[in-house]
């Protein structure tokens, strides 16, 4: 067996750990939340609100832009304020944000601009809770627990984005958009009860040294980030993972619906199956992790994003091919393309969350996090000129070898034999809480 024996051996289960239990019941309502109230907004934006295309954008850039301007300063302070007390507060402000929705609707005084500004206080309040969960999750299990915990909470995820848009549909033609929203707004405050709930440690942080203020804490951040002999390639790598990824996520749909041609119904079984795939690979990823080791596993994640955008590259895909065969062709490439992501991602969140000192968990997860929207926001834009002058085919095969820099980058570097139990270590990037 050898190598295959850890494969064989099932991770302990931290669902029976009460604190973790309650955390993840918490996170995975408000995924399930979040994604029914997705399908709400859209649905108000387009047909209640009659929003023009410019209109949509901005919206959907005020999402986005928390995340611009706030990520450091955010994860700055998460190393000092109590982050299970940033959950409670976010989960209470998103309930209330989300109540208004349907207060307005009643009173007929929503508008693009109110709505405008409902989305933009959730993202501040999402951005809160994501810098707040992720450094708080090492403090509720055992390190040697980090990738099944984060497995279990993607898994749980990829369930939530998978099926919580068509339940949102059903709930939205059943009970309608006020109520919709109101229900979002119980299942916020029952996930703020969870959390209130979760039993943890968090050390009191040291006071600052005179003279030091949070630039001081950000620039320290991200000097740690991009000094540490892993961290820094794994940062890099994720960069430029999210460069391809900005491309493909934002092409993909536009490729199978009108250079295909592919029907709607059809489209949607395509994303059934990146959901599908991704599910699967959070279900083995601890062992893969504990197989391979943390930085095998990621690498292995890094190769295989590649496999499905390089066929759909190469292949001879056209609006006069099967539609048997596009659905199939494409559905492979999103299996794949889930797969892949969901052996990287809780590899790759535990790693992190494993290697770094608690002191600066918040700056680092947040330098990582806010470079990471930043390079999406640009490519992105860079994605529709591209395929525009270059057409799709070519902008994809772009996207691939953006891909393959980046599992080069783990390939190369110390990270490839990183494994999970790599103790926390201060001195590799010259770190002094």
């Amino acid at each position: 067996m050898g190598l295959l024996d850890p494969l064989m051996e099932r991770p302990r289960e931290v669902l029976r750990l009460r604190p973790f239990a309650l955390f993840w019941g918490a996170t995975t309502l408000r995924a399930f939340g979040a994604a029914i109230a997705g399908v709400a907004f859209q649905v108000l934006i387009v047909t209640v609100l009659d929003a023009t295309a410019l209109e949509i954008s901005i919206l959907s850039a005020l999402s986005v832009l928390p995340y611009l301007f706030l990520g450091l300063i955010v994860g700055a302070l998460m190393d000092r304020w109590r982050r299970q007390r940033t959950l409670v507060i976010t989960s209470i402000g998103r309930a209330i944000v989300l109540a208004l929705v349907p207060v307005l609707l009643l009173l007929d005084a929503l508008t693009v601009w109110s709505l405008g500004l409902i989305i933009l206080a959730l993202g501040v309040l999402i951005l809160f809770a994501h810098s707040a969960e992720q450094p708080l999750l090492p403090r509720i299990v055992p390190r040697d627990s980090l990738v099944m915990a984060n497995a279990r909470l993607g898994q749980s995820d990829t369930v939530a984005g998978t099926a919580g848009p068509a339940l949102g549909g059903v709930l939205l033609n059943l009970i309608g958009a006020p109520l919709l929203f109101a229900v979002d707004a119980v299942i916020n405050a029952v996930s703020a009860i969870l959390q209130s709930r979760v039993v943890v440690d968090e050390a009191p942080s040291k006071p600052r040294a005179a003279g030091r203020h949070i630039g001081h804490d950000i620039v320290e951040g991200m000097r740690y980030t991009y000094r540490h002999r892993t961290l820094r390639p794994l940062a890099l790598s994720i960069h430029l993972w999210f460069l391809g990824n900005s491309i493909v996520a934002t092409l993909f749909g536009v490729f199978a619906l009108r250079e295909l041609g592919i029907p709607p119904w059809a489209f949607g079984i395509t994303l059934t199956a990146a959901g599908a795939g991704g599910f699967l690979g959070a279900v083995f990823a601890p062992r893969i992790g504990a197989s391979l080791g943390a930085g095998r596993a990621i690498l292995l994640g890094r190769v295989l994003v590649v496999l499905p955008w390089l066929a759909l590259a190469v292949l001879p895909l056209s609006g006069a091919t099967s539609l048997v065969v596009l659905v199939v062709a494409l559905s492979a490439a999103q299996f794949i393309y889930g797969l892949s992501m969901g052996i990287e991602d809780a590899n790759d969140t535990s790693y992190r969350q494993a290697v770094a000192p608690d002191e600066i968990q918040g700056r680092m997860n947040s330098t990582i996090r806010t470079m990471n929207r930043i390079v999406f926001f640009f490519g992105a834009l860079i994605a529709g000129v591209l395929a525009t002058y270059l057409g799709y085919p070519v902008t994809i095969g772009i996207a691939t070898v953006i891909f393959v820099l980046a599992a080069l980058v783990v390939a190369l570097s110390p990270l490839r034999t990183a494994r999970q139990d790599d103790a926390a270590d201060p001195t590799a990037a010259d770190f002094t809480p």
